[in-house]
């Protein structure tokens, strides 16, 4: 198992990155999951009582609409499907479907194990539970298809989180780190590591649990968000190739 110190000393080559801009964020939001679909960004929150889904305002930061889980749920991961948002559940074995366009909720779903981060390939949803472990989701059937084994090296990497889908590889931040890795989903082999805490420096993090958290991709112009729980902002950075 690495730490966070431990993975900048393995194979992987750490790559750098270029700020682009900073926008505000809720310092609020105890980000679990960021998308961008086709310029509007979406966040899933977690923490019982206070998980939500919403579209906010890149440029400000704004809440533009928000739809609120039942106080027993704690909201984990999203990602875009055909459509329609999809957020996991930590705990409870449950997952959420709401219209993209209006975040109206249509369906909720059984999900037998504990939810993290969560994206998507184009043909199935790839999920986290805090293991070395990815999860290949049948959209349909919502039954497991495949599992992953996340290596950098030789060893397990666990405490994946938030996931994203970019170029062919899945994304992924470590809880408690600052670093997000690149992983080939045919193999699980980490091939790249980005480490991003010059971003927002642990010093003026307000309290522990004010962790990076949060990835999207915008494929048009390459531009990767990051943001974190209790993060009062919301970076655009341009990574190196």
């Amino acid at each position: 198992m690495f730490s966070a110190l431990a993975l900048a000393q393995t194979d992987p080559p750490l790559v750098g990155h270029r700020l682009l801009a900073t926008y505000p964020h809720d310092p609020q939001a105890f980000t679990q999951g960021l998308v961008w679909v086709d310029g509007i960004l979406y966040e899933g929150t977690g923490l019982y009582g206070r998980s939500a889904i919403r579209r906010l305002d890149l440029e400000t930061g704004k809440v533009e609409q928000e739809v609120r889980l039942p106080p027993q749920f704690f909201g984990e991961g999203i990602t875009y499907w055909h459509g329609r948002l999809i957020q996991l559940t930590w705990r409870e074995q449950r997952g959420f479907v709401y219209d993209a366009a209006d975040l109206k909720p249509l369906e909720g779903f059984v999900y037998p194990r504990e939810g993290w981060g969560l994206t998507q390939d184009g043909v199935h949803w790839i999920a986290s539970d805090g293991t070395d472990t990815l999860s290949f989701i049948e959209p349909a059937s919502r039954k497991l298809v495949r599992s992953l084994q996340v290596r950098a090296g030789d060893k397990p990497v666990t405490r994946l989180n938030e996931l994203e889908w970019i170029e062919g590889e899945i994304w992924a931040n470590v809880w408690y780190s600052d670093q997000i890795l690149r992983i080939d989903p045919k193999d699980g082999r980490v091939t790249a590591i980005l480490d991003l805490s010059d971003l927002y420096p642990q010093s003026k993090r307000p309290n522990p649990e004010a962790v990076l958290n949060g990835i999207a991709y915008d494929p048009e112009t390459q531009r990767l968000f990051i943001t974190g729980k209790y993060w009062p902002w919301l970076y655009a950075i341009q990574v190196d190739d």
